[in-house]
């Protein structure tokens, strides 16, 4: 309904509105503000400056998007929101991943539709429904077929943290084990044991594995060299009689690291872990909670090695935008007490008609390949910006999981005051990023997997007019000392 145009509209100096066609302008209008809206209570501040200061004054300190994006979203139709104001914007954050399809797919609203004209009932606790059946053959039938040959399902409270926790008490449960496997710069959620696994971690009893990198690889050398280092400290810690690490209850690795900076890992090192593990009868979880339903351009994230893993945790996209979280694993880790996790918003009936529909678009339409074809173009055209700009030190990704390094071009120091600076220069051009990766110095870029091409175009010219636009007062809000890279 909306779409992105990108005839150098954002070269202007101000914000910036996606060009729409009178129908789409039409349909997308939103009423003036009148302060008798949805949670506005007489007498109340009127627009969205109103509802901004509302949400400041009675929402929690521990609020995050809503401090970085101050916009009332009111319509939105595949990237684009509009704002309360009437601003639109390219939403290249997409739910933190969720939205494979963008904002308010057509075939996700005639699913959520479907469920809802039919009279079935909405909340069902964990019991079998049409909903769920036709659900969980679809997600069957997009799994690694070796996995789908043997697997298990287990329904999850509706976040991707919740999934995590339940990964963890499976294959502690199964092993009679209770160490974990993880790596540096991970990020498996919110939750105690989630965290405990993630790479800000601390004082926990989680062994931490160097995960390879090229920009910032832990051994000084990158590239190939550096992922069989990494993949030799793992087996000889694990092979050290010494070496303070007891046999775990399971390794679990993200296929690209995203909240740590969008790096992906080398194929050839995932497999070599997916040996490590199963010469040591070590469970390896794979979270797919990000890079899951062709986010990478491949339907997982593990595709890409031809790795098949042992459990497989997924969220985000599987929901079609609407809450849902399961792990899938072999059926011979099925050794848990009836009860063992169980919540009572697991049977989220309109979650799972609207997944279903997403992951069959996604096959059907060849997404994740289309994903690995523009992924590649736009990392191309990201590269171009690095060598154009001495502030950024890198340009990774994969599929449509991008990510900009910021540097200090001077020291090679991170830079986050720049990156921050970045984001709000985006936003003024009506380009909706987010920050990740270490002292959150990367601009990261998660579009839908619908992105045309002319958008894809529009997206790319915005982010080149934002970084120039930003040195300047990056560089002037540097007040901390630098962090030097590694």
């Amino acid at each position: 309904m909306f779409e992105a145009h990108s005839e150098g509209a954002s070269r202007a100096g101000g914000p910036t509105l996606v060009a729409l066609t009178d129908q789409a302008a039409a349909e997308a209008h939103v009423p003036a503000q009148t302060g008798r809206g949805p949670g506005a209570g007489p007498g109340a501040e009127p627009g969205a400056e109103g509802i901004l200061r509302r949400q400041a004054q009675r929402e929690s300190a521990a609020r995050t998007y809503a401090r970085s994006l101050p916009i009332v979203p009111v319509r939105a139709r595949g990237l684009t929101i509009e704002g309360a104001d009437g601003r639109r914007y390219l939403d290249c954050l997409s739910g933190a991943g969720t939205l494979a399809l963008g904002h308010n797919h057509p075939v996700v609203l005639e699913a959520i539709r479907g469920v809802l004209d039919s009279g079935a009932p909405l909340h069902v606790l964990d019991l079998a429904t049409p909903v769920k059946d036709a659900f969980t053959t679809e997600l069957f039938a997009n799994l690694p077929a070796e996995l789908a040959a043997d697997a298990r399902i287990q329904f999850c409270g509706p976040a991707g943290t919740d999934a995590v926790e339940a990964a963890l008490k499976l294959v502690r449960t199964a092993t009679g084990r209770s160490g974990l496997l993880a790596f540096t710069g991970a990020y498996h959620g919110m939750t105690a044991g989630a965290l405990d696994a993630s790479g800000g971690a601390q004082d926990v009893r989680v062994t931490r594995l160097p995960y390879p990198q090229d920009y910032h690889c832990p051994f000084g050398v990158g590239g190939a060299e550096g992922a069989r280092l990494a993949a030799h400290w793992t087996e000889s810690l694990l092979d050290d009689p010494k070496g303070g690490v007891p046999t775990p209850a399971a390794m679990i690795v993200e296929p690209v690291q995203g909240e740590g900076g969008v790096n992906p890992a080398p194929d050839a090192w995932l497999r070599r872990m997916r040996e490590i593990t199963a010469a040591r009868g070590i469970p390896l979880i794979a979270d797919e909670v990000q890079t899951g339903v062709g986010r990478t351009g491949a339907f997982w994230g593990v595709d890409h090695a031809g790795v098949v893993p042992d459990v497989m945790v997924l969220s985000k996209a599987i929901g079609g935008s609407l809450p849902l979280a399961v792990i899938v694993y072999r059926s011979g880790l099925d050794l848990w007490a009836p009860g063992a996790h169980a919540g009572t918003f697991r049977g989220n009936q309109l979650a799972m008609a609207a997944g279903a529909a997403t992951l069959a678009y996604v096959r059907e339409n060849r997404l994740a390949q289309r994903a690995a074809e523009l992924g590649a173009r736009m990392l191309t055209s990201l590269r171009g910006l690095a060598a154009a700009h001495p502030c950024v030190g890198d340009v990774r990704g994969r599929g449509l999981m991008l990510g900009v390094e910021l540097i200090d071009p001077d020291t090679g120091a991170a830079a986050p005051a720049l990156a921050v600076a970045v984001r709000q220069a985006c936003l003024d051009r009506g380009l909706i990023v987010e920050l990740g990766g270490r002292h959150s110095s990367v601009v990261r870029l998660l579009p839908p997997l619908t992105l045309t091409d002319e958008q894809a175009a529009a997206v790319l010219d915005r982010l080149a007019d934002a970084i120039p636009a930003a040195t300047t007062t990056g560089r002037q809000a540097a007040t901390s000392p630098a962090v030097t890279r590694r």
